[in-house]
């Protein structure tokens, strides 16, 4: 059984590898990364499951966000003020927020950016959903 799960490990961090080192969406790259870490702690479903789980961030990487903050700092745009309370999931209003373009340097490609209650956050453009917090 082991030597099976290691195996399959191996098999999938061949595959996953050069998708990996050619991503231009960080979504795929944290799909092949927890799909990797996933296989590695459960086996072939937890490669499934770590591959949707890393797939579902696609936001800023811990390298990008201190850059990231300084951009959005310099921009100076107003806060929103939320009733809500500000956390991943969150849902925000269509109108009466502004959602802003991330620069492509930040390779952020499928969200937008707002300031809610003087906090940077990702958000999804269909959804109005947070999906990341600045911090």
């Amino acid at each position: 059984m082991r030597n099976k799960l290691l195996a399959a490990t191996a098999l999938l961090a061949v595959v996953v590898a050069p998708l990996t080192a050619q991503a231009q969406d960080r979504a795929v790259g944290g799909a092949a990364a927890g799909a990797v870490g996933g296989a590695v702690v459960g086996g072939p479903v937890g490669a499934v499951v770590g591959g949707v789980g890393g797939a579902i961030l696609g936001g800023l990487t811990e390298d990008t966000r201190p850059r990231f903050r300084e951009y959005v700092v310099k921009k100076k745009h107003s806060s929103y003020r939320y009733d809500g309370e500000v956390v991943e999931g969150s849902e925000l209003p269509s109108s009466g927020v502004t959602y802003y373009e991330v620069p492509h340097e930040y390779g952020v490609k499928n969200y937008r950016y707002t300031v809610v209650n003087n906090r940077t956050v990702l958000v999804d453009p269909h959804t109005h959903r947070i999906v990341q917090i600045i911090e």
